[in-house]
């Protein structure tokens, strides 16, 4: 499933410019996740390559682990070695 956000701009004429941003998010099931290891990966519902998982993620997301077959919501975030990783997480 994607998601849509609806943003608004001030142009510099004071009125209103609106456009709709499309963002990475989706929702999945946890594949595993080894809370000892601090890390684990999501299989997205519509298929395609499983989003790795870091337990700062969890941690910012108010949770304190992710069991396996867990639903969950997540966006998808370019990482420094150029592998996406799971953000922004919410529990179904």
């Amino acid at each position: 499933m994607q998601f849509v956000e609806l943003v608004t701009l001030r142009d510099w004429h004071g009125g209103h410019i609106y456009y709709v941003e499309e963002l990475s998010m989706t929702t999945g099931t946890v594949k595993w996740f080894n809370p000892a290891k601090g890390f684990g990966f999501i299989e997205p519902d519509g298929g395609g390559e499983d989003a790795f998982v870091h337990i700062s993620a969890v941690e910012r997301a108010g949770l304190s682990t992710l069991q396996e077959g867990q639903k969950v919501n997540y966006e998808l975030q370019p990482g420094q070695n150029g592998k996406s990783s799971a953000e922004n997480l919410s529990v179904e």
